[in-house]
């Protein structure tokens, strides 16, 4: 789906289903374009079409992750090799994808896949980036990911928020399954968006918006049920895991989904802090739980996803 920006931007904006991030256009005043965002892997030749389509025979001059998560970033390699962009990435994984761990980006950890990417150049907080006649400013936005970062266009008040904020909630605090602090820091961006009092919001998943009040409204109250009981957000943590992983391959045995997920970091921890079950006990758990609110369905040994 595409969607123009707020009058006076040039912004084309890709929105798409679950698991791919939005893809962001931004239009430079000698029409090439700068994409934020790339989308999952599995997806990248629907991205290679939308954004070959979007362009308009245009060139697509560099691509800005917000943050390297696997549904942000996964078209990153394909976008280089087929349109020559250029690859921005926030400074916190730099080493971690010059010498592809893996682990320390957090791929093998969630059982997801991203194909390997360079990078050519850095996005700092504090930069400021003039983009089709737009000055955005780039802030840190630590909480579902200590490095990501949102774009702000003070002119048109126009947010790039990833996953610091979506319409309903935000995305997973993975930092406090680890034992570190991620409440703290997505509180922090909350605020810090209430303050710059955007009239339209460009989420990393789901629609454009501008009942910006209320989504912070929602967001606060779901981070107070979350910081209330680390458990739950524990719990929250692993059904998005799985759910994501349900969204890739639509159905998959149960004990094969049990299999893809031992040994994997973020699913080992959870079950040791909270559960303490053995792992395929735990892990039917969570998937008995994602039953029960139909995000999944069992039939006989099969579980399969729900839309």
């Amino acid at each position: 789906m595409m969607s123009a920006a707020s009058p006076g931007s040039s912004m084309v904006v890709l929105e798409r289903g679950w698991v791919s991030s939005n893809n962001i256009l931004l239009f430079e005043d000698n029409h090439n374009a700068i994409l934020i965002d790339s989308g999952y892997v599995a997806h990248h030749q629907q991205t290679l079409q939308l954004v070959r389509h979007a362009l308009a025979g245009r060139k697509l001059t560099r691509v800005i992750n917000t943050h390297l998560h696997s549904d942000h970033c996964g078209g990153n390699a394909m976008l280089k090799r087929e349109l020559g962009a250029t690859i921005t990435i926030p400074p916190g994984h730099a080493d971690a994808v010059r010498c592809w761990d893996e682990a320390a980006l957090g791929y093998s950890g969630c059982g997801q896949a991203c194909e390997r990417f360079m990078f050519d150049a850095l996005i700092t907080p504090g930069d400021r980036l003039t983009i089709g006649g737009s000055e955005w400013h780039v802030f840190a936005s630590p909480g579902h990911d200590p490095d990501s970062i949102v774009l702000w266009d003070p002119e048109h008040r126009t947010l790039i928020s990833a996953d610091a904020l979506w319409e309903h909630g935000f995305g997973a605090i993975f930092a406090e399954v680890e034992g570190s602090s991620g409440f703290r820091e997505q509180r922090a961006i909350l605020q810090l968006i209430q303050k710059l009092q955007p009239v339209r919001v460009i989420p990393g998943h789901g629609r454009p918006f501008t009942d910006v009040e209320q989504a912070l409204e929602r967001a606060s109250a779901c981070l107070n049920a979350l910081e209330a009981d680390p458990e739950r957000n524990a719990r929250h943590v692993i059904k998005t895991l799985i759910k994501f992983y349900l969204l890739i391959v639509q159905e998959i045995r149960t004990e094969d989904l049990i299999a893809h997920f031992s040994g994997r970091r973020y699913a080992e921890i959870v079950n040791e802090r909270f559960f303490k079950l053995p792992f395929a006990e735990f892990m039917l758990r969570m998937i008995d739980e994602l039953v029960a609110g139909g995000a999944l369905e069992l039939r006989d040994e099969i579980v399969a996803n729900r839309h």
